[in-house]
């Protein structure tokens, strides 16, 4: 149970979060303070945002669940998500500076027009929106059971900490913020394995021991070999084959990292383009050392529990919340504690905000007003955005299953469509129609979204990690036809 020393680590976590948002408030002048905070945050800095923003509550609570439940196979995702981040750094972030975009959907607006720029904008709220509430979600189940919590109250508690702190200080608090909480799940999550391994009869080697030989530990899957029966039914269903798995690190995270204003906001914010691209070429590192803590624990956690009573828990999400809160000791328990609230305090908030006020609001619905205005537009924004992104998650809370590989199959909807219409900007120089842009990512969108729903009921074998690949090409390939027969 947690004890006073718990609660005091805690409270002083989130009294330092709070702190930052507040004390960044007076610096808050326009929209470029509030959306860029004028360009001057340093690379390492920005460095750090990126990767919180990256890791979130999924990673925290998700991955040491796949690793107990299932294996290391999330690693092949991670491989390809590196390689895409080469490619977002050194094709994607060059047109952004060049265009000094607020948002990277003002790109579209410069390259095609203002219906693209808008269809994918609506798209990024969509996608964000959901993504977030599903990670909100894990969070919010796993602290109320380590705190003995309604799921409802701490929702409720969490959305309201993030307006609070995005909706005072701006993306410079979200950044700030961010460096705090990525040291707290790193720091947190090395001592809770350490503590781990002190546990276990056998230490660091009964872990290799047991989850090697019950699979936990496998990292690649070759799938069937060429030739064999069900090679090629295999690869279309199967995301975790390791060819799979790798190109759908690489399509999907160059959606997520190159079509994500939430992610993207981070690297908009240092001064030049070479140090964005510096900033999102080193995170890979962050990342990396982040999987091999958090998979450690889910297999040390099988391996503890192979040894001792295993739990009855509803979903394997709850497998290190009930760690945390049954078996740590004080203090130690609170910091663990901390990491996951904080990092379910997540940031999506401000660049929905941004994406809002700058894509859709001041050029559509209200123009020519003062800068005050649109700031104070912008923080009434964040509050809207909060309340959606609670109600999503409490309705996310009724579905069961892996929440982790929820988040991959909601992006798969759309981010085949958003990278699609980026992708013809970037890599052609054609001068395509606006709407058959708009029509070729709702057409898309609507093919994936059908395509997940029978993959889901079971009527179509089909692997979810060709979504976005999916999405990526038919955007593209129908925006040129419906472009090329509008001129004839």
């Amino acid at each position: 149970m947690l004890t006073w020393p718990d609660y005091a680590v805690l409270i002083g976590s989130l009294a330092v979060l709070l702190a930052i948002g507040f004390h960044f408030t007076r610096q808050q002048h326009d929209t470029v303070d509030f959306f860029l905070a004028r360009r001057r945050v340093p690379w390492w800095a920005a460095c750090l945002s990126f990767l919180a923003t990256e890791i979130s509550a999924v990673t925290i609570i998700s991955v040491p669940a796949t690793a107990y439940s299932e294996n290391w196979e999330y690693v092949q995702f991670f491989i390809g998500s590196s390689l895409a981040k080469f490619a977002v750094a050194f094709l994607f972030i060059p047109a952004f500076y060049r265009h000094d975009v607020t948002t990277i959907y003002e790109f579209l607006l410069h390259r095609f027009g203002q219906a693209s720029q808008v269809a994918a904008s609506i798209f990024f709220f969509v996608t964000r929106l959901a993504g977030s509430g599903v990670r909100l979600t894990v969070t919010a189940v796993a602290v109320a059971h380590l705190m003995d919590w309604k799921l409802v109250p701490t929702i409720a508690i969490f959305v309201i900490i993030s307006i609070l702190y995005i909706a005072t200080g701006g993306v410079t608090a979200v950044v700030w913020t961010n460096v705090f909480q990525a040291l707290m799940f790193l720091g947190a999550g090395a001592l809770t394995l350490g503590y781990l391994l002190t546990q276990i009869d056998g230490g660091f080697g009964e872990v290799l021991r047991v989850a090697g030989e019950a699979g936990r530990l496998n990292v690649v899957n070759w799938g069937p070999a060429p030739g064999a029966p069900d090679f090629w039914r295999r690869i279309l269903t199967d995301p975790n084959i390791v060819w799979v798995a790798v190109l759908n690190g690489i399509v999907g995270s160059m959606a997520a990292f190159g079509t994500d204003h939430d992610l993207m906001q981070r690297l908009l914010t240092v001064e030049t383009r070479r140090e964005s691209q510096r900033t999102l070429a080193l995170t890979p590192i962050g990342t990396l050392l982040t999987l091999a803590v958090y998979l450690s624990l889910g297999a040390g956690l099988y391996t503890f529990y192979a040894q001792h009573p295993a739990p009855a828990l509803a979903r394997p999400d709850e497998i290190l919340p009930h760690f945390v809160r049954e078996v740590m000791p004080a203090v130690l328990r609170g910091f663990m504690l901390s990491a996951i609230v904080l990092a379910s305090i997540d940031s999506p908030l401000g660049s929905l905000s941004a994406s809002f006020v700058t894509d859709i609001y001041r050029p559509l619905l209200v123009r020519g007003r003062s800068e005050r205005h649109y700031l104070r537009t912008s923080r009434v924004a964040v509050l809207g955005f909060g309340i959606v992104l609670g109600l999503l998650a409490w309705g996310f809370s009724l579905v069961s299953g892996q929440m982790l590989w929820v988040v991959f199959k909601i992006a798969g909807v759309t981010f085949g469509s958003l990278l699609g219409v980026f992708l013809l900007g970037l890599l052609t120089t054609r001068r395509i129609a606006d709407w058959a842009n708009v029509v070729a990512m709702i057409v898309m969108a609507l093919v994936n979204l059908t395509l997940l729903v029978l993959s889901e009921l079971k009527v179509l074998e089909f692997a979810w990690s060709y979504l976005v690949v999916l999405g990526t090409a038919g955007t593209m390939l129908l925006a040129l036809s419906l472009s090329r027969a509008a001129r004839r």
